[in-house]
C-alpha cells in the first residue's frame, strides 16, 4: 500500500480515456515455460506459545512455527529437542496457545480464524472450525477453572466462549463499536479483561451475564487513540497491560480488588509475562534482561540473563524442574520467536540460551526484485533476504525483518524496504551479511545490511515501494496504526539526509514507483496502515513528482473506482504503464493523460507490471501474465497462465515471480 502528499501544478487528468476493450485470448496454450527456482526463504517464526504438561505429563514448552501448514510443536525444556510436532490443517500460524487446568492444548489460529485442540496423550489435533464465522483471526485465548476457553478476535472484534466439555459457544458480540481487534485477553474469577487495538481500551467482562465495563485509562497512558493494548495477562489478582506495539514500551498494573492503577513499568519487552513463582513473583523481559518482579513491593531485581538484536519478544515463560547440575530445582524457561530457548535458575543464577530444533518453515515470498545477475527475495511476517542466482537456484538465505521491497541500485547495493517502521537499509552483497539486529556476522565485521532511515517519526510503517532517481532512493510508504497519509521519501546516500513529504496525494498510501528523467511517478491505494479507518477517497491514483523542483506536477484517477493503482513501470517506448486491479492502463508522463486502457481481469487483486526490452508483462488476477509489445494498441495477448503473487524482471530480460515461498523464472524468448 502507498500514499501522499503537497500539491502544486496540480492536474486532474482524466480526459481521452478509451472504452475499456474486453480482451479475446486467441486459442491454444500460451508459449511461456516456467521453472522453479525452489524456496528462497526459510526459518523459524514463533508467535503463540505456552509452558504446560507435554506428552507423558513431562513439563513442555509449547509453541506454533509459522508454515503452511503451521505445526504445533512440543520442546523439551532440558535440551531443546522436541516431544511433539504435529499440522494444524489449514492454519499458516498462531499468536496464541493455552493449556486448561486438565492439560488440554489449544490454539486459536491467524489467517483462517479456526480452534484447535489436543488433548493430553493425544498425537494429532482437532480441528474445530470457527468459533465465530465472521472471524479469520483469533488473536488471543485464555481458560478458566472448569477449562473453557475464552477468544479475542479480528476484524470484528469480538469475544467467544467454547464450552470444553460440550463444545457449545457463545459470541459475546463486538466489544467496542469503532474497535475491529481484540488483541489480547485474561480471566480472574468470573471476569474477562480484554485490550484492543488500535486504539488502548482496556474492558472487563462479566463472563456470565456479558456485561461490559470499561477501565479507566492509566496515568500518564496519553491520547488512547495513538497507542494500543498489545499485551494483557492476569495473574495474582493484577492485570497486566502492555501499551505500544512489539517493541520495549510501558506497562501498567491494575489492581482487580482495588480498582485502581498500582504500577508503571517502563521498557517492558512482550509478549507475555510468567505465571507466579512460590513467592508470588513474576519474571518477563525489561530492558533487555530478564528480570524478577515482586508485585508486593514492586521491585525489580535483574537476573543476569541478558537479550541482543531489534526483537526481544518471549510467548512461552514458565516454570519447570530441569534435573540438571547448574539447575536445582525449579528453573524460569522461555522461548524467543526465533526458535532459541532461554532459562534462568534462581538459586545458582546459572542462566543460557541455545538453538532448540524446532522445525524450520517456508516463508511466502513479499519483496521481490531482479538486479543484473541476481534476484532478491524478501520474507512476509517470518521476514529474511535471499540472494538467488536465477540460473541455477543456488540461494543465500539471511535472518532479517519482515521485507516489503529490495531493490538494486546503479552501485551494484541493495536497498531493502522493511516493516515496521517503515525502514530502508543498504545491503552490499560483495561483504559479508552482518545484521547486528538480526543476524550478527562474524566478529569484527562491518555492519551490513546497514540502516539509512526509519520513518516512524513520519508516522509511516511500510516501505513497500524503492526506485532509484538522482542518485537518491526514492521510498513510497503505508501509514501507520489507524491512520490514511502514505509518504514519498528520498534518501541521499552521499549526504545522509532524508526528505519526506506525506500526503502526496491526500489519504493515500504509496504502492508503486518508477522513475525517468528525474521525475518519480507513482501508484497509490486509498487504504492505510491497519486498513481500519474508513477512506476519504474511492480510487488509487498515478502522481508525477519532480524531485529538484520539490512539488508535484500532476495527479491522475486513471480507473474511477478501483482502489489501488499497485504498480507503475515505463515500456520500452516512453510510454507510462500502470494496473490498478483486472485493468492496465496507458498514460502520457508529461501530462497524465490516459491513453487507452483494457480490462484484462475478474477480481481487483493487485498486481505488478513490469518492463523487460521488448515489451511491458502485467499480473493480473494473480494468475496470468499478458504481454504488451511497443506501440501495440490491440488487446494485451495472454502470455503465461500460473499462480503467482509478486511480478518483477532480472536482467531486463528474463521474468521472475512468486508463488507462495516458491520462486520461478522465465526466460523471455525473442
Amino acid at each position: 500500500m502507498r500514499f501522499f502528499r503537497p500539491l502544486l501544478a496540480l492536474t486532474v487528468a482524466t480526459a481521452l480515456i478509451a472504452t475499456p476493450a474486453v480482451p479475446t485470448v486467441a486459442a491454444g496454450p500460451p508459449h511461456a515455460e516456467a521453472v522453479s527456482l525452489g524456496v528462497p526463504l526459510s526459518d523459524v517464526l514463533l508467535i503463540g506459545g505456552t509452558v504446560a504438561p507435554g506428552p507423558g505429563g513431562k513439563t513442555a514448552i509449547w509453541n506454533i512455527s509459522s508454515g503452511v501448514p503451521a505445526y504445533l510443536n512440543a520442546l523439551d525444556p532440558v535440551n531443546g529437542t522436541s516431544l511433539l510436532s504435529t499440522p494444524l490443517p489449514g492454519a499458516e500460524g498462531s499468536y496464541t496457545v493455552v493449556a486448561t487446568p486438565a492439560g488440554t492444548i489449544y490454539v486459536g489460529s491467524y489467517n483462517n480464524g479456526h480452534l484447535y485442540r489436543l488433548r493430553p496423550g493425544a498425537t494429532a489435533v482437532e480441528d474445530l472450525g470457527r468459533p465465530v464465522a465472521s472471524e479469520s483471526f483469533i488473536w488471543a485465548l485464555t481458560t478458566d477453572d472448569q477449562g473453557n476457553v475464552y477468544g479475542g478476535t479480528y476484524p470484528g472484534g469480538r469475544v467467544f466462549r467454547f464450552d470444553d466439555t460440550t463444545g457449545a459457544i457463545r459470541d459475546y458480540g463486538k466489544i467496542i463499536a469503532d474497535q475491529p481487534y481484540v488483541k489480547s485477553i485474561g480471566y480472574a474469577n468470573g471476569k474477562l479483561y480484554t485490550g484492543s487495538l488500535p486504539d488502548a481500551h482496556v474492558m472487563e467482562i462479566d463472563a456470565t451475564t456479558g456485561a461490559a465495563t470499561e477501565l479507566p485509562p492509566p496515568p500518564n497512558l496519553g491520547d488512547p487513540k495513538l497507542k494500543s493494548v498489545y499485551d494483557l495477562s492476569v495473574r495474582g489478582g493484577r492485570v497486566y497491560i502492555r501499551v505500544g506495539g512489539a517493541f520495549p514500551m510501558p506497562m501498567y498494573v491494575w489492581d482487580i480488588a482495588s480498582r485502581t492503577w498500582v504500577d508503571e513499568i517502563q521498557q517492558a519487552h512482550g509478549l507475555d509475562i510468567s505465571p507466579l513463582g512460590a513467592n508470588g513473583e513474576l519474571y518477563f523481559i525489561q530492558a533487555s534482561e530478564l528480570r524478577k518482579y515482586d508485585p508486593a513491593t514492586k521491585t525489580l531485581t535483574g537476573t543476569g540473563l541478558r537479550f541482543t538484536g531489534r526483537i526481544q519478544n518471549a510467548r512461552s515463560i514458565g516454570y519447570a524442574d530441569l534435573g540438571l547440575p547448574d539447575y536445582p530445582g525449579t528453573s524460569v524457561i522461555g522461548t524467543l520467536w526465533r526458535g532459541e530457548e532461554f532459562r534462568y535458575n534462581p538459586q545458582t543464577g546459572k542462566s543460557e540460551i541455545f538453538l532448540t530444533n524446532v522445525r524450520r518453515e517456508p516463508i511466502d515470498i513479499l519483496g521481490l526484485s531482479g538486479g543484473d545477475r541476481n534476484v532478491y527475495t524478501g520474507g512476509y511476517l517470518n521476514g529474511g533476504v535471499s540472494v538467488t542466482d536465477p540460473k541455477t537456484g543456488v540461494t543465500k538465505f539471511n535472518r532479517f525483518s519482515q521485507t516489503e521491497q529490495t531493490y538494486e541500485g546503479s552501485d551494484g547495493k541493495v536497498w531493502i524496504g522493511t516493516y515496521p517502521e517503515a525502514r530502508l537499509y543498504s545491503y552490499d552483497p560483495r561483504q559479508t551479511w552482518n545484521s547486528v539486529e538480526y543476524s550478527p556476522g562474524p566478529v569484527g565485521s562491518p555492519e551490513n545490511p546497514k540502516l539509512a532511515v526509519n520513518l516512524k517519526p513520519a508516522f509511516q510503517n511500510r516501505a513497500r515501494a524503492l526506485v532509484e532517481v538522482n542518485g537518491k532512493i526514492a521510498v513510497g510508504t503505508v501509514p501507520e496504526g489507524d491512520r490514511l497519509g502514505g509518504a514519498l521519501a528520498f534518501y541521499d546516500p552521499q549526504s545522509g539526509t532524508t526528505e519526506t513529504y506525506r500526503n502526496v496525494v491526500q489519504d493515500e498510501s504509496v504502492f508503486g514507483l518508477t522513475a525517468r528523467q528525474g521525475i518519480v511517478y507513482g501508484g497509490t491505494s486509498i487504504t492505510g496502515g491497519l486498513g481500519t479507518t474508513k477512506p476519504t477517497r474511492e480510487s488509487g491514483t498515478v502522481f508525477a513528482w519532480d524531485v529538484e523542483g520539490k512539488r508535484k506536477l500532476w495527479e491522475t484517477v486513471p480507473v474511477t473506482k478501483a482502489p489501488t493503482v499497485s504498480s507503475v513501470t515505463f515500456g520500452p517506448d516512453g510510454t507510462l504503464w500502470g494496473v490498478a486491479g483486472k485493468t492496465v492502463f496507458a498514460m502520457d508522463p508529461r501530462y497524465g493523460t490516459v491513453l487507452r486502457s483494457f480490462v484484462l481481469g475478474t477480481t481487483s487483486q493487485t498486481g505488478d507490471i513490469v518492463a523487460t526490452r521488448d515489451g511491458v508483462y502485467v499480473s493480473i488476477d494473480l494468475n496470468k501474465i499478458y504481454r504488451i509489445a511497443p506501440g501495440d494498441r490491440a488487446t494485451p495477448k495472454l502470455y503465461l497462465e500460473h499462480p503467482h503473487r509478486r511480478l518483477a524482471v532480472q536482467g531486463g530480460q528474463r521474468l521472475i515471480f512468486s508463488n507462495g515461498p516458491e520462486l520461478f523464472r522465465v526466460d523471455i524468448k525473442r
